[in-house]
């Protein structure tokens, strides 16, 4: 019988074969820095120490710029969501500098970092319902599946339905920052944004969403974007 609750999920959940020590975190250190959905998320509760903000990341790859964004600002709290399981062994073993391989430009966090950061390995829509109004202060989709073909548009993240929902859980004046390296995917993101009326686009100039944010963290996937001729943008919205 069909599951009528669980939204339909179209992408990958699992790659090549997860090493022995990445499965390792996934069975143990996983469950200790999981988000508990059992119990009303909480500022207080949610993570071992006061935090002043929650940012939200949604997909967020292989975790290199949500480790690296934990660890240059302790004082906020990050919601990791990831479907893909590769990608939370990655930032399992970022967590526990026990990453392998060209990780050189990400700063990995030490173990006794881990208390700004909580990880829900799943389809974020099943997340959603359990966030509290205004609780976020930040959310980010860095690099979507662009879904490019016109018949798989509906597949796209970015839509009313999903952008109903950011702007419930996320605080006014709060940011949803969208990155995309894919032509049709951005002028997707100008048209959803443009008619949803709870967001209000930042840039002043073109340089503001050519170029990246102060504070942006370059990705593996980024730079691969760029030396094979695609050019990211950054967009930036304001929830009102």
């Amino acid at each position: 019988m069909t599951d009528l609750t669980q939204p339909k999920f179209f992408g990958r959940r699992k790659g090549r074969t997860i090493r022995k020590t990445k499965a390792h975190l996934l069975e143990t250190f996983l469950p200790q820095v999981s988000l508990d959905t059992r119990v009303n998320l909480s500022k207080k509760t949610l993570f071992p120490k006061p935090i002043s903000r929650v940012f939200l990341e949604i997909g967020f790859g292989d975790g290199a710029h949500l480790a690296a964004q934990a660890l240059k600002n302790p004082d906020i709290g990050y919601i990791g969501v990831e479907v893909f399981k590769n990608g939370v062994a990655h930032l399992l073993s970022l967590m526990t500098n026990t990453a392998r391989g060209d990780v050189s430009t990400i700063p990995a966090l030490a173990p006794e970092r881990t208390d700004n950061i909580r990880i829900f390995a799943d389809d974020v829509r099943l997340l959603f319902s359990k966030i509290p109004d205004s609780f976020i202060d930040r959310v980010y989709l860095l690099f979507p599946d662009p879904w490019p073909k016109k018949r798989h548009a509906e597949r796209r993240f970015v839509n009313p339905d999903n952008l109903k929902e950011l702007a419930r859980i996320l605080c006014h004046g709060g940011i949803l920052r969208i990155a995309t390296d894919h032509p049709v995917y951005k002028a997707w993101v100008l048209r959803q944004m443009h008619n949803c009326p709870d967001f209000v686009w930042t840039a002043k100039t073109s340089s503001d969403w050519r170029n990246p944010p102060a504070d942006w963290v370059e990705t593996k996937y980024q730079r691969k974007a760029v030396a094979e001729g695609r050019r990211p943008v950054f967009f930036e919205y304001r929830r009102v």
